[in-house]
């Protein structure tokens, strides 16, 4: 069925209609099935169509490179992954302690993955919840870090007002939900707690000169692709209001060495790779809601 067909789409973000083709992509990880990239002309959200449908979207985790499910380290990619994240975590546990000085609060996490962020934060002394759809990956936190990693189902019944922070790692693209989610986290963080999100930016550089070959845009397990300004539309909804904004500098390389790869480009590639990962940054520096994927410090109106 053509977009033409499907004009009644609405946005689960401004709930506008109408929305526009503006690219095809490719399932390069998987399945190589093409998916429509669409987009919202009022809030500037983009969907993957057509969205598989809950229960058909697990098959399209179902490959070992996976690697936020898996954790494999075989081969230089993954490795590097590997170092790159256990960089990364040190920063991400070290700025959400700076917004609470002091503070050994409650997090809760949606989207553990394998556990890695969860256990950070339990071994700065945090109460830590984590939630977590697929169960071999749940078990996989619990062989890894002891974590016991609850069902994704039980973000809707744990207690109100209860979290002083709420983290998605690179999960809101992901999940269907996207407006109950918002609900839900509204009631379960407190007044004066933080909303931490971070998300890829099809505004950045990276992502403009690779089009299609981006591989952040990872049709079709990232149901959404979203903006600085999409992501203001989305708290405002549901009463959020966005503190800052921080880059996630590592990811325009990351990124960059992925959409090389499915473009086949070789060693090359690889240079390429780093070239467009540092001009990316660069152009980020000037302005971070610029770059490859931003961090969202979100509370409270």
């Amino acid at each position: 069925m053509s977009i033409q067909e499907e004009q009644y789409i609405q946005c689960p973000v401004c709930g506008k209609k109408s929305l526009n083709k503006v690219l095809d992509c490719k399932d390069f990880s998987l399945t190589q099935e093409h998916f429509d990239i669409i987009e919202c002309p009022n809030c500037s959200l983009r969907l993957t169509f057509p969205i598989p449908t809950p229960d058909k979207i697990a098959p399209y985790y179902n490959f070992t490179d996976y690697i936020s499910h898996t954790d494999i380290d075989e081969g230089w990619m993954n490795k590097l992954y590997h170092k790159v994240r256990k960089r990364t975590l040190h920063q991400k546990t070290n700025w959400i302690q700076s917004l609470f000085t002091g503070l050994k609060g409650s997090i809760l996490e949606i989207g553990a993955g394998t556990g890695a962020f969860a256990n950070a934060m339990k071994e700065k002394g945090w109460k830590v919840t984590a939630l977590e759809p697929d169960e071999s990956t749940r078990k996989r936190a619990k062989d890894n870090y002891k974590i016991d990693v609850l069902p994704i189902e039980d973000l809707y019944i744990l207690p109100e007002n209860s979290f002083d922070v709420i983290t998605l790692w690179h999960v809101l693209e992901h999940v269907h939900e996207l407006n109950g989610y918002f609900k839900a986290i509204h009631k379960l963080l407190k007044p004066n707690g933080r909303l931490i999100i971070a998300v890829p930016n099809y505004t950045s550089f990276d992502a403009k000169y690779y089009k299609s070959f981006w591989a952040a845009y990872d049709v079709p397990r990232h149901l959404y692709h979203f903006t600085p300004e999409s992501m203001d539309f989305l708290s405002k909804r549901y009463q959020f209001k966005i503190l800052q904004t921080k880059p996630m500098w590592f990811d325009s390389f990351y990124v960059s060495l992925l959409s090389e790869k499915y473009r086949q480009s070789g060693y090359l590639g690889i240079l390429r790779a780093f070239v467009i990962g540092i001009l990316s940054n660069l152009i980020a520096l000037k302005n971070n809601k610029k770059s490859s994927s931003v961090i969202y410090e979100i509370k409270h109106k």
